[in-house]
């Protein structure tokens, strides 16, 4: 996306931070440290890029006041800089929305008793069923399907190919992504002698007020109740979401994580990429957790956990050092039974010297 040109100063001035270095200096857009040239802006956030400071040719940065950067350089103090870069990709990339154009496409299939707000854009081949209710201001992409008696808030957006079945509740400014299947069955199965036998899955899915889920995600209905994510809460794309699981507020999940039937995460919670939970356990508000980690009971301690299964994160870590020294040990422990072997041989031959009987 081509940026706006902004003055340093100007930029520094609506971000409420000050500066050191050129006033003039004209930045042109955004890159990364190792990226940007004369004319963008760059920023440092995280301690592990900052070996590549020595090598930038950024015209300006975003850099708490303690951190040192090379000489030259236009430095814009901030006290969070990973939130003033946010800031500043909207400053920069902020663009005049265009002219949306609203209505229903003729070649989408809208059931006669279906409800549709005001300024909504409905695509073609869209599929809205009887009963469902879309609100004001919604953004329907070519492909969705929106089932039966489902409820969509103001401001949504569904992207392309995204299914919504049937009695899913959606809240307002939810972002559904492409190819998301919101609502299907949960996976349930009752076993006998003669094999397995579908329970049905009766109860729906909930999903609160400034969600974001995105691409090829599933969120299952539960089998009684409500499957739920919370306001605010932010989800990767494929993830799977199983029936009857409880999401609290404001809690991210990154990429193919998978989340067991019954669970309960709470509030503000971390989950980093590939994360497994099993079913029915319950994770305490606030809690991180770490890429890969598999998550086989309830937690519910201050700070991070990780590693399989999953564990305090320190503790993991000394596991894992420990499971890395066992090739050594193992060849160590061969050398000795090896020597144990020879010294056994050694002082059976120097019994046989001193008592000739034993020959």
């Amino acid at each position: 996306m081509r940026a706006n040109t902004i003055i340093v100063s100007e930029l520094a001035k609506r971000l409420g931070c000050r500066f050191e270095g050129r006033s003039d200096l004209i930045l042109t857009g955004m890159a990364t440290i190792r990226d940007a040239e004369a004319d963008q802006l760059t920023f440092l956030s995280n301690p592990r890029y900052r070996k590549e400071l020595s090598a930038t040719r950024a015209g300006a940065i975003i850099v708490a006041a303690d951190e040192k950067t090379p000489p030259g350089i236009t430095r814009i103090i901030s006290d969070k800089p990973y939130i003033d870069f946010r800031r500043a990709l909207e400053i920069l990339y902020r663009t005049e929305a265009p002219d949306r154009e609203t209505g229903i496409d003729q070649r989408a299939a809208v059931h006669e008793s279906a409800q549709i707000g005001e300024n909504v854009r409905i695509s073609p081949f869209v599929e809205i069923a009887a009963g469902a209710k879309i609100g004001d201001g919604c953004s329907i992409a070519c492909g969705a399907c929106i089932g039966r008696d489902v409820t969509i808030g103001g401001e949504c957006v569904i992207g392309y190919g995204a299914v919504i079945r049937r009695e899913v509740e959606i809240g307002d400014r939810v972002v559904i992504g492409d190819g998301t299947i919101i609502g299907f069955d949960g996976f349930g199965y009752a076993p006998d002698e003669s094999g397995y036998h579908k329970i049905p899955q009766v109860g729906k899915v909930i999903i609160e007020d400034d969600v974001e889920i995105g691409a090829n995600c599933c969120v299952d209905r539960a089998t009684i109740g409500a499957t739920l994510i919370g306001r605010g809460s932010k989800l990767d794309n494929l993830i799977q979401i199983a029936h009857g699981v409880q999401i609290g507020r404001n809690t991210v999940i990154a990429a193919q994580t998978g989340i067991s039937g019954s669970t309960r995460i709470g509030s503000k919670v971390m989950m980093g990429g590939q994360v497994g939970i099993v079913g029915h356990v319950d994770i305490g508000d606030g809690m991180i957790i770490g890429a890969q980690a598999g998550v086989t009971k309830s937690c519910d301690i201050k700070g991070m956990i990780s590693g399989y299964p999953a564990r305090p994160h320190l503790e993991a870590l000394k596991r894992d050092a420990g499971i890395g020294q066992i090739p050594g040990l193992m060849r160590r422990l061969k050398e000795l039974e090896g020597e144990l072997e020879a010294l056994k041989r050694s002082m059976d031959a120097a019994v046989k010297r001193s008592d000739p009987s034993k020959a």
